[in-house]
């Protein structure tokens, strides 16, 4: 497949690669400079530190296994933020 990877270690795409059923849809609910926040689809919310700029609203996948988030065909690191 072709696809962008932006801030990605190869074990990150292993990872997402190799178990797909931990992605989780969501749409981006709130974005700063570094961290966007997604509200996932199962409910709960997830704040990742990452280069990724989609617009609020934008449909997003996150793969929290790998701290991956994929924005269309680009896959960036996505580093969750503890508070």
């Amino acid at each position: 497949m072709n696809r962008t990877r932006i801030d990605l270690l190869p074990i990150q795409e292993a990872v997402a690669t190799a178990s797909p059923s931990a992605w989780r849809d969501g749409l981006v609910a709130a974005r700063d400079a570094d961290t966007i926040t997604v509200a996932l689809l199962g409910g709960t919310v997830a704040v990742l530190a990452t280069r990724a700029a989609p617009a609020v609203g934008e449909p997003v996948a996150v793969h929290l296994v790998a701290e991956v988030v994929a924005l269309g065909p680009a896959w960036y690191s996505a580093r969750p933020v503890v508070s």
